[in-house]
């Protein structure tokens, strides 16, 4: 246990000194700022532009909260699994980190920990801009805080389970390959719900979307914070929250039993074929 909190502790700190030091602290402040602002003034204007302005619209809420969450997804899956890249072709300590008394694993997690920080100073700021100057649907005394909480730990967790699993694959594959965890990312938006129902999807391809935790997870963050509006959307409607939060935390365990094998087992070629001290920046 002691190796384990000295692991998670001295990772996250380090990852957040990846993540912060790269500028001075105003312009690393303006930058979290406008970066979400700019990524959800592209939705907004793709929406106002098929929707003749629409806003007040209950699939403008729904579309909304969708993105902004989904922030988390390329934050903190991709963050947990870049980690790996980043330490043996940028500041090639991988094979270091492996002889030091830590537990690698738990490592990857910490270093997630500050993709999840910045992540939720992104999802704070889109959802703020939102409600300022988008009109978008949001009281405070409405919102069910336990369940939104309780389904956005279950969410972070089911993220870096499956961070966990894409760290172990980045072990085996080449530096020109980096952009795996944010295509990863970018393939699973469109079969989660995120930006539209999934009865838009062409029924061959719509079982995807069922069988991903994010689609389950979503719909809990906007069942707490919007309540009865956000059941507006049939894909879901006929399930409760229990019955979602089950099936949610079902596939978590599921794939959380599936990335310890595959991450042991990557991590075993890996030894095996000498790739933690190989760098591949050609």
């Amino acid at each position: 246990m002691n190796t384990n909190m000295r692991s998670f502790r001295f990772a996250a700190w380090l990852g957040w000194q990846i993540e912060s030091n790269w500028t001075d602290p105003f312009l690393f402040a303006i930058y979290s700022v406008v970066k979400p602002v700019a990524s959800v003034l592209i939705l907004v204007v793709m929406y106002n532009i098929v929707t003749g302005g629409k806003t007040d619209s209950p699939i403008f809420a729904y579309i909304y909260y969708g993105n902004a969450f989904y922030i988390y997804v390329a934050s903190v899956m991709t963050g947990v699994s870049w980690a790996v890249i980043d330490d043996r072709e940028h500041y090639r300590t991988l094979k270091y980190i492996y002889v030091a008394p830590l537990n690698y694993p738990v490592y990857l997690l910490g270093r997630g920990l500050a993709r999840f920080v910045t992540g939720s100073i992104s999802v704070f700021i889109t959802i703020l801009f939102g409600v300022l100057f988008m009109r978008l649907p949001f009281d405070s005394a409405l919102v069910n805080w336990p369940m939104f909480f309780g389904a956005l730990l279950l969410g972070i967790a089911t993220l870096t389970i499956m961070g966990l699993i894409l760290a172990g694959f980045t072990m085996l594959i080449a530096n020109h390959v980096w952009f795996v965890g944010d295509a990863v990312a970018g393939a699973l938006y469109l079969f989660s719900g995120a930006i539209f129902p999934l009865d838009v999807l062409p029924v061959a391809v719509r079982w995807l979307g069922f069988v991903m935790p994010l689609t389950y997870w979503l719909e809990l963050l906007r069942r707490a914070l919007l309540g009865t509006a956000a059941t507006a959307f049939p894909t879901l409607a006929h399930l409760s929250n229990t019955q979602l939060f089950a099936i949610l935390g079902g596939i978590t365990l599921a794939l959380g039993l599936l990335s310890r094998y595959i991450f042991r087992s990557c991590e075993h070629r890996a030894r095996e074929r000498g790739l933690l001290d190989m760098t591949t920046n050609y």
